[in-house]
């Protein structure tokens, strides 16, 4: 049962509440690692990623309970700084617990993560950072081992935005001896949410969503409860879903603060969106759009997770595209097998170009990674005939149930 089966040619109608964030969620969980006691964090997203946040959280030590999306953080018992290679190889995200447990322990030693395959990622700039702040650092074939007898405040200035290594750094920070910088830092609303999570907590932190983060280090953190914001990407895989198939739906909690730039590039493309107090009103592709041309960036530009959604959009549009990918090397994997699907893409080094004849077929294709298999689903609820969408496990990554929220809209799917 690792695979969805999908009916296209019908017109979706329906509603669906957009889930807690995953990228929130798994470095707000990390700095849970950082207080004494427990922490309770609500809005958790039920997706494998999460899951094994939480058992790399309970290999460590801590206590953790869930309520289905409650999760209860007890760091009470931390008593081990080596992560479990099982789960750290398959989420590359658990790079984000170094930080936290130099922080806390002094100590970590780990494999290096792994995760989805849309680019290289390396940890360099993770660990050279952290080197500057006070930790000696052995590296071996498999992984590393990292020990400070102390973290202290450093300036650090990044050869590049880098939402992993703004993370970390300021997981790192909030217990250091003295002020941190962080320059250019990440400005994502997960960054910000993180920030939150942690000032609630009692941490010190300036610059949140700017260029320029300045943390100064406290003594201790206290338990807090927090609610996970609602996930961006998540609420742009639905709406491109109605732009594939066409139809009404309405997205409840859609974090529409957080979409500008997907929702101005829908607009652009023949989607209309209306606003209401609780969420979106999304009817797909009602006009001739004037603009299918998109560029991804780091927050505010257009998130490099939504290029492979537009990407189905554009096959299904009849006028095409083109999308230039600035952030990651490897992230057009999608392009076989939506050609599988009848589309027409040509690839020049980090641009796509979509030839867009209006048209696709169902086939069977294969999810290489997470939101590429969640464009391969929706590219499917426009295709004529019925698809296979193989390897859900990794769509299981990011989306609580991708088939029953797009069964509330009215898609036509089933697990196979």
């Amino acid at each position: 049962m690792d695979a969805i089966r999908i009916y296209g040619g019908s017109c979706l109608d329906g509603q669906t509440t957009i889930q807690g964030s995953k990228n929130a969620a798994l470095p707000i969980l990390a700095a849970t690692l950082l207080i004494d006691g427990t922490c309770e964090i609500e809005n958790c997203p039920e997706i494998s990623d999460v899951f094994h946040m939480q058992r790399l959280l309970e290999s460590l030590g801590c206590t953790v309970e869930r309520e289905e999306t409650l999760i209860r953080v007890d760091t009470a018992g931390l008593s081990e700084c080596d992560m479990p290679s099982d789960s750290v190889g398959v989420m590359r995200s658990s790079v984000m617990l170094v930080g936290a447990l130099l922080a806390r322990t002094g100590r970590v030693c780990m494999e290096y993560p792994g995760g989805c395959v849309i680019g290289a990622r390396p940890i360099d700039l993770h660990l050279r950072s952290l080197r500057r702040m006070g930790v000696t650092i052995k590296e071996q074939e498999k992984g590393f081992c990292a020990e400070t007898p102390g973290l202290k405040g450093a300036e650090m200035k990044l050869p590049f935005v880098s939402v992993g290594v703004t993370e970390n750094l300021i997981l790192a920070a909030v217990l250091a001896d003295g002020t941190t910088t962080i320059e250019p830092a990440a400005r994502e609303p997960e960054i910000q949410a993180l920030c939150e999570f942690l000032q609630s907590a009692g941490a010190h932190i300036e610059g949140s969503g700017t260029q320029r983060l300045v943390i100064r280090g406290v003594d201790k953190l206290t338990p807090v409860r927090y609610r996970v914001p609602a996930d961006r990407i998540v609420a742009g895989t639905y709406l491109c879903a109605c732009m594939c198939a066409g139809g009404r739906v309405f997205l409840k909690d859609a974090p529409v603060h957080h979409m500008e730039s997907v929702l101005e590039q829908a607009a652009a493309m023949g989607a209309a969106v209306e606003y209401e107090p609780d969420g979106i009103v999304v009817t797909g592709m009602d006009h001739a759009g004037t603009a299918d041309v998109v560029t991804t960036g780091c927050y505010p530009a257009f998130p490099t997770d939504m290029q492979s959604p537009f990407m189905a959009v554009m096959a299904l549009s009849g006028r095409g595209g083109r999308i230039e990918e600035t952030v990651f090397e490897n992230r057009f994997r999608i392009v076989s097998e939506l050609r599988r699907m009848g589309a027409d893409i040509t690839i020049h080094g980090n641009t796509a170009y979509v030839a867009g004849n209006g048209r696709l077929h169902g086939a069977i294709v294969q999810a290489q990674e997470l939101r590429g298999g969640a464009a391969l689903v929706i590219a499917a609820l426009g295709a004529d005939g019925t698809s296979i969408v193989t390897n859900r496990h990794y769509i299981d990554r990011g989306y609580e149930d991708i088939v029953l929220s797009l069964r509330d809209l009215g898609a036509d799917l089933e697990l196979a």
